[in-house]
């Protein structure tokens, strides 16, 4: 999986963990719908690390606590 994928998959853990909607989470973070469905849907091949840093304040976590999952391990990530 790439990054982007393992990004969108944590936004949609999180989203259901936390019981909020996408619309909200562009809302509290900042981010543009566009932007936020071209990260969820795979079109956005090139996530950076200040927008992970913007969803994980949408979220009212550290960038620690969202990049704190198995989804991001070494093995699990594929580098183009």
């Amino acid at each position: 999986m790439t990054v982007n994928d393992a990004v969108a998959k944590r936004i949609t853990n999180l989203l259901i963990e936390k019981g909020i909607t996408q619309y909200r989470l562009e809302q509290e973070s900042g981010i543009q719908h566009g932007s936020m469905q071209c990260i969820m849907n795979g079109r956005n091949k090139t996530v950076t690390l200040s927008t992970i840093y913007m969803i994980a304040r949408g979220f009212h976590i550290t960038l620690l606590d969202f990049l704190n999952d198995p989804l991001f391990l070494d093995g699990n990530i594929e580098f183009e």
